[in-house]
């Protein structure tokens, strides 16, 4: 006789699969007729299968699926602008299904899943096809390998996090998360876009510093350089004379919003580089012997 949905198990967790009990599944689980999705939830001590998945938070990755999914045909379209608002748009997107499914109390392993690989489109291959097809590509090969290394960049670094959720602190991330180097490089082609008059993109020295911004953000997406992930701000108080730089910075943003939005995540990009620069000259200074 087989377990009802939202039934507790009673198989014996003997298999393992990347550390947790590997889920048991029912042949009738998957009778091949139908689209089914069943997970295993721990609940109270119980293993607790349940079928179906979450709709609002998925449905909010899937727009952010289908975002970053646009930005990528309208690249190849070349049209820069639409594929610039679409990854911000993913960005959105992405931020707001967490939170809904934290808010509505449905997490699942499902949700984690689709979401890095929402992620992974958005904003591993949609910036890479970008900035590839706006300056990368009279490079050649050279370009073609910049852009890869971003791609793949993304998908190491989906990858860890994946792995090492529950492990690391939270208030932490560890390398740059992948939305905000997505911001870095549409910000960054953003900018060359309302600046054409200046940044002429078919000369050679604009391509490879283009090349380099892709390669770097990259790089910082796996690195363990450590990033403040302001999650723990939404339920502490901050001084109020806090609000000051942060309103300057707003307007100096507003003022030209591609050069602001991209001064700001470059800032962002190099406070995690300042700030292990800093703690490392701190261990060194705090280990010489005193003077006598």
């Amino acid at each position: 006789m087989t377990s009802t949905p939202n039934e507790p198990t009673s198989k014996p967790e003997h298999q393992t699969l990347n550390g947790f009990p590997a889920v048991d599944i029912e042949d009738d689980d998957h009778d091949g007729l139908t689209f089914e999705v069943v997970e295993v939830e721990k609940r109270n001590g119980q293993r607790i299968r349940q079928r179906g998945i979450y709709l609002f938070p998925n449905l909010i990755t899937t727009l952010a699926l289908l975002s970053g999914f646009y930005s990528i045909i309208s690249s190849m379209n070349g049209h820069f602008g639409k594929a610039i608002i679409m990854i911000f748009l993913a960005g959105l997107f992405d931020g707001l299904d967490g939170r809904v499914a934290r808010m509505t109390n449905s997490q699942s392993a499902f949700g984690e899943q689709y979401d890095s690989l929402s992620d992974m489109l958005s904003f591993g291959v949609a910036p890479a096809m970008l900035i590839y097809c706006w300056a990368l590509a009279p490079l050649g090969r050279i370009g073609l390998a910049c852009a890869f290394i971003y791609t793949a960049c993304a998908a190491f670094r989906l990858a860890r996090f994946n792995v090492q959720i529950g492990v690391v602190d939270k208030r932490y991330f560890i390398g740059l998360a992948s939305p905000l180097a997505a911001v870095i490089v549409a910000s960054g082609v953003w900018v060359g876009l309302d600046n054409s008059g200046i940044i002429d993109i078919r000369m050679l020295a604009y391509q490879i510093l283009y090349c380099g911004l892709s390669v770097a953000a990259g790089l910082l997406m796996i690195s363990n350089v450590r990033y403040f992930s302001f999650k723990q701000l939404d339920s502490k108080r901050v001084p109020f004379a806090l609000m000051l730089p942060i309103v300057l910075v707003i307007l100096a943003a507003t003022y030209d919003i591609p050069f602001g939005v991209f001064c700001v995540a470059l800032i962002y990009a190099a406070s995690g580089l300042v700030s292990l620069v800093w703690s490392k000259l701190g261990s060194k200074l705090g280990s010489k012997p005193s003077a006598a």
